[in-house]
């Protein structure tokens, strides 16, 4: 599927299966697969690239996850909800949802993105599932795409649970180092590469002058995390 757009009908089914769900509006799936290196450098086959149906799924998946872990948890303080989130919608867990159901079988990629492996193949396949999320909203409504967001992202709260997911590392880190230095760590992005779009951000935590972790993210939120990981894994050696 990723050569041409000519022959899809057959994957597009494949695909539809798999999800369990039938597009009234096909291009709008061919939108959802389409990365923006395959548009630019096919500007002949691709109409569209999945960036703005992006932007659209990751505040449908937001609401939806946001609504169902409110429900379900009416106990939780807005702490623990707020991690319990972030847990389930960040691009790690998008992208594992993308692997199970074999989405990047399906995508439409530049020669040069298909080759990525590691971190940059994760980001454009937990793109690509908020894509999808986005183009299901547009095609049916809300109640369809929660339908599927609870289906194959809310599958994961008991391994969000279980392997303590939802803990907050920065948190944690500044409890143990207010605890056993009296110092709170500070941030402090030391890089930045990439695209406006897609810019990737490296970002060092201090105590003091002295760096004691270093992270990387597609946001400088998401490198303080990375960094406070770095930081505790550091302690706990």
């Amino acid at each position: 599927m990723k050569a041409s757009f000519s022959h899809t009908v057959v994957e597009a089914k494949e695909f539809e299966k798999i999800i369990g769900y039938s597009f009234k509006d096909k291009e709008l799936l061919r939108e959802a697969l389409t990365h923006s290196s395959y548009f630019y450098e096919n500007p002949q086959k691709a109409h569209r690239h999945n960036e703005r149906l992006e932007f659209l799924g990751d505040a449908v998946l937001e609401l939806a996850v946001t609504e169902e872990l409110y429900n379900r948890y009416p106990n939780y303080e807005e702490g623990t909800l707020t991690s319990l989130r972030a847990a389930l919608v960040n691009y790690q867990m998008m992208a594992t949802v993308a692997r199970e159901i074999n989405l990047g079988k399906f995508l439409f990629l530049s020669r040069g993105e298909s080759k990525d492996k590691g971190r940059a193949r994760e980001v454009i396949l937990a793109n690509a599932m908020e894509a999808m999320i986005g183009a299901i909203y547009l095609d049916a409504n809300y109640k369809t795409a929660k339908k599927h967001i609870v289906q194959f992202v809310l599958a994961h709260l008991d391994e969000v649970f279980k392997k303590g997911l939802y803990k907050d590392a920065k948190s944690e880190y500044q409890e143990k180092t207010q605890s056993e230095f009296k110092i709170t760590p500070t941030y402090k992005v030391l890089n930045e590469n990439g695209p406006d779009h897609n810019k990737e951000f490296i970002v060092g935590v201090f105590l003091g002058h002295k760096k004691t972790g270093e992270g990387r993210g597609f946001s400088k939120q998401e490198a303080e995390i990375e960094a406070a990981k770095s930081a505790l894994e550091k302690i706990e050696d």
